[in-house]
């Protein structure tokens, strides 16, 4: 493992794979800058994480709606200009949407698009020219499994975070000579308030703590794809494997 970055901003810090994480690295003394849209919430989590840090680590909030695709450039400024020393970023943010809403509504499906991929790739460009002229950087994103092939149950959130994953692809061939990593992260069922509602029991849901572990781990580590947990890698293999006619017959 490398030594790490010594500060991260996370957008999206309200999740609980974010949380998790967060609460890692500052066990491990990493300084924290988090983001996320509703002030109060924000509080909450800045008061959380300072306590724990222990005066170990600094942490700072900033509120801000990351649906605003035209102000994104500017928060990524102020965070610059605020914190020299940022030299990673983890972007957590994203949602389930209801797929039935979606194949109704135009409206809701370009909504999807827009929390799940569209947002985080704008985001992306500013971070990617950044860490570029600086010749360091660690970016890491959180996508999904849903991503790697369209299934009729959630081909929308699907093809958001697909566009994600090639997106990513694509910055990390280009970042890779400048010395900045691009790092996938693609998590499978998680137990998350974004799931409530949904059968959670069986070997192939994972608490957000081990998903928030694996992340750190990949930050430290030299992948630049993650599976989290890990069994997902062979099983989307076997997924992406099956020919199409049979594919689109099936319940998946």
């Amino acid at each position: 493992m490398n030594e790490g970055p010594r500060r991260i901003a996370i957008f999206g810090a309200n999740s609980r794979i974010a949380i998790e994480a967060a609460r890692i690295w500052l066990a491990k003394g990493v300084h924290l800058v988090v983001v996320t849209r509703n002030p109060e919430r924000l509080r909450r989590l800045t008061d959380d994480l300072t306590l724990r840090a222990a005066g170990l680590a600094e942490v700072h909030g900033i509120a801000a709606d990351l649906a605003d695709l035209d102000g994104l450039p500017a928060l990524w400024e102020s965070l610059r200009e605020r914190h020299p020393d940022l030299e990673a970023v983890l972007i957590a943010h994203g949602t389930l949407p209801d797929q039935a809403r979606c194949q109704r509504s135009p409206e809701a499906m370009l909504q999807a698009l827009r929390l799940n991929a569209l947002s985080a790739m704008t985001l992306l460009t500013v971070i990617a020219n950044d860490f570029e002229a600086r010749q360091r950087g660690v970016i890491g994103v959180i996508g999904s499994v849903a991503g790697d092939r369209g299934r009729k149950g959630n081909y929308v959130y699907g093809a958001g975070k697909g566009m994600l994953a090639l997106f990513l692809q694509g910055l990390r061939s280009r970042l890779h000579a400048s010395g900045v990593r691009v790092l996938t992260i693609k998590p499978g069922f998680v137990v998350t308030p974004m799931t409530e509602g949904r059968d959670r029991d069986g070997l192939f849901w994972a608490r957000p703590e081990r998903v928030a572990r694996g992340i750190v781990r990949a930050f430290y580590g030299r992948r630049d794809v993650v599976y989290l947990p890990w069994f997902w890698r062979p099983i989307l293999w076997g997924i992406r494997m099956i020919p199409e006619p049979l594919f689109k017959r099936l319940r998946l």
